[in-house]
């Protein structure tokens, strides 16, 4: 297994493996499946930030991916990113999840960011939560029934790990470009 940025030729795969957890999985509050062409526009705005955007191959097929997304659009969240993981349904439990989390952590912590936080579908998602426990992220709480999808309601779990030293120093960095105000 590879992990690489993830490109334009990924598109039909990164639709595929996330159309999957839309229709199927509480992992996200989407319910109905992106095409490809708008999982490339997505791909596109993350790295417009200079976040990572990676995707796990192995075999010439793409297994997972995961990036880093801002997390709010307000320049005081500038030191600020919210990850994404998702793996194919026959490629979970393989360490896919972990590889690729791993490789967008080392991205974020280079870019000088100060703490990534994990918005997860699902108090149930115990692997998504296990993955990011074991990766160091400590847990910020929950949003009980935060959305509604399958027919039951659904709660977000909201974790986070500092990064470069959290808010225990000042940025050495000028962190992401947001929006003005």
């Amino acid at each position: 297994m590879i992990i690489r940025p993830a490109g334009e030729q990924d598109a039909d795969a990164l639709a595929a493996i996330y159309g999957h957890a839309v229709l199927h999985g509480f992992g996200t509050f989407e319910t109905t499946p992106p095409s490809a062409a708008e999982m490339d526009r997505r791909r596109q705005a993350v790295l417009e930030h200079g976040l990572p955007y990676r995707v796990a191959e192995a075999g010439g097929r793409v297994l997972g991916y995961a990036y880093a997304s801002v997390f709010r659009p307000r320049p005081g969240y500038r030191f600020t990113a919210e990850d994404s993981v998702y793996v194919a349904p026959d490629a979970a439990g393989a360490g896919v999840g972990h590889a690729l989390l791993s490789e967008v952590l080392t991205a974020c912590e280079t870019l000088g960011l100060r703490q990534i936080v994990a918005v997860i579908g699902d108090s149930g998602n115990a692997a998504s939560i296990a993955l990011h426990r074991r990766l160091g992220f400590m847990d910020a709480g929950a949003i009980r029934d935060a959305g509604h999808k399958h027919g039951r309601w659904v709660d977000i779990v909201l974790m986070q790990k500092a990064l470069n030293g959290g808010g225990t120093r000042e940025p050495d960095t000028p962190g992401l470009t947001l929006g003005a105000g």
